[in-house]
């Protein structure tokens, strides 16, 4: 339940639309839902300005299902990420209309076109093509959460000259999420050549010295560029959700 929904909704009960009981019945599952195997946080989206988006790893396709009814009912949009392709055939045979994004690993199912709320464009900016999972997952948040989003992959430090020939559209952006594995050097490049906020993300992209993203992890958390941020180990959907806050109008 958004701003728009309720404000739609206290509008049809001034108009004589709809009753005094129609709106309590459409209210009383505020502030959550409880459906046994999740709470539904209905209210988030009135809290926070985005909605309660669902996690599908470690969940079953059925507890996947049974969440994306109750948000849908409500008339919310619903991101679900991390979903694999085993568990995303069950989900599309009850919800045939939503779509899965492969090189996000999300899904997506959308009632209404997300309201633009950005202010200016999301930048998202990929080391390597083997981060592009991470990336693409941080664009298509982004975008959902109500962003012009634009992407620049495999343009990592190992070339420096491909991320120099973008200063322009590096400059442009209003946000920068800079995501990459290995060293995890990147981030503090781009720092160093734009007045933006930086998001970083560590994957876990790399040889065995890198540990599964702790060696970019720490790296970034040693950036001797300012204004570096860094989010956890693979999180796109994290930086992309920060991202959002700071681009919000």
């Amino acid at each position: 339940m958004n701003n728009e929904y309720l404000i739609g909704m206290l509008d049809s009960l001034r108009r004589g639309e709809l009753s005094v009981d129609d709106v309590m019945q459409k209210l009383r599952l505020l502030p959550f839902q409880d459906i046994g195997c999740a709470q539904i946080d209905h209210h988030r989206h009135l809290r926070q300005g985005m909605p309660e988006m669902i996690f599908g790893e470690g969940k079953t396709a059925e507890q996947i299902v049974a969440i994306i009814a109750a948000m849908s009912d409500k008339g919310s949009n619903v991101l679900v990420t991390r979903l694999d392709t085993v568990k995303v055939e069950e989900v599309l045979k009850v919800f045939p209309s939503a779509i899965y994004h492969k090189d996000a690993r999300c899904l997506t199912l959308e009632q209404e076109q997300p309201l633009m709320r950005g202010k200016g464009i999301i930048l998202v900016v990929s080391a390597g093509t083997s981060d592009i999972p991470v990336a693409a997952e941080a664009v298509l948040t982004a975008r959902f959460l109500g962003n012009q989003v634009e992407h620049i992959y495999d343009v990592g430090v190992a070339g420096i000259h491909r991320l120099l020939a973008r200063n322009e559209q590096l400059n442009s952006a209003s946000v920068i999420i800079v995501v990459a594995g290995m060293e995890g050097a990147l981030p503090s490049v781009v720092g160093g050549l734009v007045d933006k906020p930086v998001i970083a993300v560590p994957t876990s992209v790399g040889y065995g010295a890198s540990f599964g993203g702790i060696a970019a992890l720490l790296g970034m958390l040693s950036s001797c560029a300012s204004g570096v941020t860094v989010v956890n180990i693979d999180n796109g959907f994290g930086a992309a959700c920060a991202a959002s806050l700071i681009n919000r109008v």
